[in-house]
């Protein structure tokens, strides 16, 4: 991007899911780690850490990610339905 519009937050929570997805099982994602992976990937005049607390407040309120604390908090995606983990 060129210009110094600022993102939707829609995008920024896409991102943001994207890259807990990719990282599931691998290592667990703080806030923190959302929201420096944004403003590294999108830049800070676009992306800034009130449009990335605004993207994780959408995930979770949504439902796309869960917050789990082992020692901290991290954001995660929610366990699966018991019923597909039968099929």
């Amino acid at each position: 991007m060129t210009d110094a519009s600022p993102l939707r937050v829609e995008i920024v929570a896409d991102d943001m899911f994207a890259l807990v997805k990719e990282c599931t099982g691998k290592r667990k994602l703080k806030a923190g780690d959302l929201t420096k992976a944004m403003i590294a990937k999108h830049g800070e005049p676009v992306c800034d850490k009130e449009t990335c607390r605004k993207a994780i407040r959408m995930l979770i309120d949504s439902g796309r990610c869960i917050y789990t604390y082992l020692g901290g908090s991290y954001i995660e995606l929610p366990a699966p339905p018991e019923d597909a983990q039968q099929l």
